[in-house]
């Protein structure tokens, strides 16, 4: 019991000091960068807001990571970080991510140029032992891991397209991944205080994100937000229970699912209606599920609170998927079912948008 409080001041103690970290970093840089990481000034076919803001909150993602990274292994044992092998895949795909970002907000980054950093990072979860395993061929692990980090890299950047909402949505996913990891594993473990670190960088940024917005997160921060979930929900989610045998291919699939339900949902919308219309949905564009509310006549602010809702719902459906609903239950259609609802009724949104105009 003693072990588990010391645990948790520990957690508290590093959330607060990446919280404050987090939100020391982005007033300097708000102040003393007001143009560093704006690009195209005059184009506004894509950003959602009417106004070119900094785009540097990833920098501090990125700067509380490294920091938390090095305070634990000061700490708690350089052994427990630089002989971790699955640890220095994150390390290392996490600096190709932040630096794919970095370029990309500089200079727009090619296409291919950027698909292929993103699938170096899964090579390199892969190489490390950090893939998925839920399947007993190593080809499918391999090709899921790989496929699932690009994805999310991809769905975490696309859903960047208004005040908080990216923001808001990790920090969810990542207080779900806390939930299901915590009770096996309240100890000083590096996972979680990196988790931790995170989930306080975070929010430290969203005090500049939230609507309105004086700071946006940019490639840099989606980037690093995107391999960050996939590594984590590949260890916590994916791999769920698999050392332990108690799982199921279908329970597993189904709690990355409600997890990522956000993101899943929004780049599924955004894709089948761009290809409807014979369109890449790779490019940007005012199309997405938080445009389609905004377009019904809420806030901004308005959709970011319904964005918290789902949010909420989602990490509550995840953390009863992983400790209440057995393996092969056939409940878990449910959540397959909440998911294809939301899909719908985006969608029923849209069409009734579409005819109003």
């Amino acid at each position: 019991m003693k072990e588990s409080l010391y645990s948790i001041v520990n957690l508290l103690g590093f959330y607060a000091g990446a919280f404050v970290l987090s939100a020391l970093i982005n007033n300097l840089l708000l102040k003393f960068a007001k143009s560093l990481g704006i690009r195209d000034r005059d184009n506004m076919t894509i950003r959602w807001s009417n106004e070119a803001k900094p785009s540097l909150g990833g920098i501090s993602f990125y700067l509380c990571f490294l920091l938390g990274f090095m305070i634990y292994a000061i700490i708690f044992g350089q052994e427990d970080v630089f002989q971790n092998k699955d640890l220095l895949g994150l390390f290392f795909s996490i600096n190709v991510a932040f630096l794919l970002g970095l370029s990309d907000d500089a200079y727009d980054t090619r296409p291919y140029i950027k698909l292929g950093s993103q699938i170096l990072c899964g090579a390199l979860l892969v190489s490390t032992g950090s893939g998925i395993e839920l399947f007993p061929e190593d080809w499918m692990n391999i090709t899921l891991t790989i496929l699932w980090v690009a994805g999310m890299m991809n769905s975490i950047n696309m859903l960047d397209n208004m005040d908080g909402i990216t923001s808001i949505t990790s920090i969810f996913i990542i207080l779900t991944i806390l939930g299901i990891s915590l009770p096996f594993k309240l100890t000083n473990n590096v996972d979680l205080f990196l988790l931790i670190t995170t989930l306080g960088s975070i929010s430290g940024f969203l005090i500049f994100n939230w609507n309105p917005a004086k700071l946006f997160m940019g490639d840099t921060g989606s980037q690093f937000l995107g391999m960050f979930l996939a590594y984590f929900s590949i260890k916590f989610l994916w791999n769920h229970n698999i050392e332990g045998g108690d799982y199921s291919i279908f329970s597993n699939v189904s709690l990355v699912l409600i997890t990522f339900a956000i993101p899943i949902v929004d780049t599924a919308f955004v894709t089948i209606r761009r290809l409807r219309k014979g369109k890449s949905p790779m490019v940007g564009g005012k199309d997405h599920t938080t445009h389609t509310l905004s377009y019904r006549g809420l806030t901004d602010r308005q959709v970011a609170l319904i964005y918290v809702v789902l949010g909420i719902i989602s990490s509550l459906l995840a953390y009863n998927v992983a400790n209440f609903i057995a393996p092969n239950s056939l409940s878990l259609v449910l959540i397959w079912a909440y998911v294809i609802m939301l899909l719908v009724i985006f969608f029923s949104i849209a069409k009734k948008t579409n005819k109003k105009s």
